[in-house]
């Protein structure tokens, strides 16, 4: 979403290196470029001129410091009032436990509220918390329907009581339930609106009053721009809100609603989200966002997504399999998949720093790694164990059922050959370090020994002894260079 944005700033920050002071001139120049640039990012007017403003008190005649550069210090300057306007030490978003908590969504009609209130859902169930939906909005056709669907596939309660109850009542009845059920979370989807009207906020004023909520979300779609920065605004002033999620931000918006709202409402972003599936939100870091934003990548969250969807147990096991050079044909499916359920490539590697503009116009190995993964699906569980025993009708056969030709088997099988001579290499130069006194990762000291040896396996005794004879020979060597010498 931030492309452009990434794109204009970088060449800001290089239009700077080679000067040895941040002066007035070049800063002024750099803020016009700026400036433009978080305009054309749609960004609202009176934030754009603060945050220029701003930059420009803290640079005034500011003498580089030793070793950075003015683009590094420029970097700096700009990435700090990012994360402000961003929502600043906006703390981690955390439920209260012991308690029910109720979190109410609001919206406009089309921003995506009944979706995110399943995303959460899953969310929060998969955190050990048991949600209850509960279906407020009475006025738009099927959309406790919708809600139903919704909560079938995050695995969560719906509550429902049809149109004809008042939507505070139904908030009442479904916190009543939740409670019966043991549920300690309590998702309520309100009526969504085509604008702001007082007939719809008096309606959500109701449910706010009789629910008592923990949180009150905003759902904002980010394609709209100001106009989500508007609604925001309004709704916070007739019913009032804690905060904002963004939806589609996935999409070509421009990122203006999210670099305006914290300014102009006061409540920060607490959720966005990247793409259709439940599984696809993620919360608003500003921090982090502002690092993407500069290019400079989002490491924190890559091992968070790679935490998700990683067992600690199972990588153990797999590097055991890899120092004993028996990694598989099915090992290799099995990380390929996880990391596929991690999102697209493109957007994994755009997390790193750096990578962000340098991939834009990039084609990935995308397909590649799906014929990879038809080629190895199309084998038996005994060939992808050994590869030795594909004889050529069987890479034949292969071939026929995953869509290509045995050339693509061949290479496939070639490749993963030298991938396992790179293993079996790696493994003899850590026996060789730990021989040496390293230890057993090449780095630190080598497992402790007795003095009679009674605690090592047959292999490292067998070292231990040839390293002895080689000391011995050595020692005899240097003495009769020290007889030749008195000689």
């Amino acid at each position: 979403m931030f492309e452009s944005l990434t794109e204009r700033l970088e060449g800001v920050f290089k239009n700077l290196t080679g000067q040895g002071k941040i002066t007035e001139s070049n800063v002024k120049d750099a803020m016009r470029d700026v400036r433009i640039a978080l305009l054309e990012a749609d960004v609202n007017l009176k934030v754009v001129k603060e945050f220029t403003s701003h930059i420009l008190q803290k640079t005034a005649g500011e003498e580089i410091l030793t070793s950075v550069t003015p683009g590094q210090q420029m970097v700096k300057i700009v990435y700090d009032e990012l994360v402000e306007i961003l929502g600043g030490n906006n703390p981690p978003f955390a439920l209260h436990p012991g308690s029910v908590n109720v979190i109410l969504m609001l919206g406009l009609q089309g921003s995506g509220k009944t979706t995110f209130c399943g995303k959460l859902a899953r969310r929060f169930s998969k955190e050990g918390w048991k949600p209850l939906l509960v279906a407020c909005d009475i006025h738009r056709p099927a959309a406790i329907k919708q809600l139903h669907v919704v909560g079938e596939h995050a695995g969560a309660p719906v509550f429902s009581e049809g149109s004809a109850i008042p939507a505070d009542e139904i908030a009442l009845h479904g916190m009543t339930r939740a409670r019966e059920q043991g549920c300690n979370l309590v998702i309520i989807d309100t009526a969504g609106r085509l604008h702001i009207d007082e007939v719809r906020m008096d309606e959500l004023a109701a449910i706010k009053q009789r629910a008592n909520p923990t949180f009150t979300f905003l759902v904002a779609d980010a394609m709209t721009g100001q106009d989500a920065v508007v609604s925001a605004s309004m709704f916070n002033t007739k019913v009032g809100i804690d905060g904002v999620c963004l939806t589609k931000m996935d999409g070509d918006a421009r990122g203006g609603a999210a670099l305006s709202i914290k300014s102009i409402t006061g409540k920060p972003v607490k959720f966005v989200g990247t793409g259709e599936k439940l599984e696809d939100l993620q919360e608003f870091f500003p921090d982090r966002m502002a690092s993407r934003i500069l290019g400079m990548g989002d490491i924190v969250s890559l091992v968070e997504q790679a935490q998700e969807h990683f067992d600690e147990k199972e990588a153990m096991d797999l590097q055991k399999k890899m120092r004993s050079a028996s990694f598989t044909l099915q090992d290799f499916l099995d990380q390929m998949q996880r990391v596929k359920k991690m999102g697209p490539l493109k957007n994994l590697l755009g997390l790193l720093p750096g990578m962000g503009t340098a991939l834009k116009d990039v084609e990935l190995p995308e397909g590649e790694m799906k014929r990879t993964e038809a080629i190895i699906q199309s084998m038996t569980p005994g060939e992808r164990d050994n590869p030795d025993i594909l004889t050529g009708s069987r890479r034949a056969r292969i071939a026929r059922g995953s869509g290509t030709t045995p050339q693509h088997v061949n290479a496939l099988i070639g490749q993963f050959e030298q991938m396992r001579k790179m293993m079996k290499g790696v493994m003899k130069m850590q026996d060789r370090m730990q021989a040496a006194g390293a230890g057993g990762d090449g780095a630190g000291e080598a497992p402790r020994a007795s003095i009679t040896g009674s605690n090592l396996s047959a292999s490292q005794r067998a070292r231990r002894l040839q390293r002895k004879i080689y000391e011995r020979k050595m020692k005899q060597k240097l003495l009769k260079k020290q007889r030749r010498k008195k000689k």
